[in-house]
């Protein structure tokens, strides 16, 4: 069984006993979470989308703060003596797909 899942504004393509990274969302190591806002559903060929899906994808967080790489920003402007650097990490959790129902 496969679905879309719509995870804090991002679309993921999951499957049971999938792992992956997905935008930072509240909870700890080992709790149980639940997405309803599932776009599409594949049960053995037959596609299910739009408001006929009534699937519940459930996970479980194992790594609730991944930091991503980081990322730096340059700025500068010539013969201004105008320079300024900027450099953020995007913050990501660690999930992994229980179950589509």
């Amino acid at each position: 069984m496969l679905a879309v899942v719509k995870i804090a504004g991002q679309q993921f393509k999951v499957q049971a006993g999938d792992s992956l990274y997905v935008p930072h969302i509240s909870g700890k190591a080992g709790d149980k979470v639940e997405f309803n806002e599932v776009l599409l559903v594949d049960n053995d060929g037959v596609l299910t989308t739009g408001g006929d899906v009534t699937a519940i994808v459930k996970a479980e967080i194992v790594n609730d703060l991944v930091k991503g790489d980081k990322v730096s920003s340059f700025k500068m402007k010539r013969r201004k003596g105008f320079r300024k650097k900027h450099g953020h990490r995007t913050q990501y959790t660690q999930i992994k797909i229980e179950s589509i129902a």
